[in-house]
């Protein structure tokens, strides 16, 4: 429920600015552009949900660059960056929200354990959050529906910002 409230706030604050949104998801596999859609209205602010589970997809939807991938890997600060700016550059939209991460069980490592979600904000043609979570590992669903959760607050707050800078919608 709190995701459907997130998300219908996210949505309203997008319509309220004339701003179109779009999403590239991993770790969440089409989660975030699913709350968002799952409210009536949405077609006004929703552009497109890109679903990049793949370092491929990541290349070929995303424009990411393989360079990146090799070097920082596909859960990094870089990829989340890349991902949100990609789909910036692919879309119509002027809000981006990116997230690549371990859901688990498996796949972790001591230094990208299971619940690492890197996440990437990008508005009007910039990048303007990369931050990441380390969510506690109680399970998958727990930690894709917590990831689903921060990227809706992300977006709320890169919208807050960009008020607070006094940029025109």
């Amino acid at each position: 429920m709190i995701n459907n409230e997130l998300a219908n706030a996210l949505l309203q604050a997008c319509q309220k600015r004339g701003i179109m949104l779009a999403t590239a998801e991993s770790c969440t596999g089409g989660m975030i552009i699913a709350a968002l859609t799952d409210i009536a209205g949405s077609s006004a602010v929703v552009d497109r949900g890109f679903i990049t589970y793949s370092n491929e997809a990541k290349m070929d939807m995303l424009g990411v660059s393989a360079a990146t991938l090799e070097a920082h890997g596909a859960v990094s600060r870089e990829t989340a960056v890349e991902m949100a700016t990609g789909a910036l550059a692919r879309s119509r939209a002027r809000l981006t929200l990116a997230v690549t991460g371990i859901a688990g069980p498996g796949g972790g490592s001591a230094g990208k354990p299971v619940g690492l979600v890197w996440f990437g904000v990008a508005l009007d043609g910039r990048p303007i959050v990369a931050e990441h979570q380390l969510f506690a590992d109680k399970g998958r669903d727990f930690i894709r529906r917590e990831t689903v959760k921060h990227a809706l607050e992300l977006g709320l707050r890169a919208l807050g910002q960009h008020q607070a800078e006094g940029a025109a919608p």
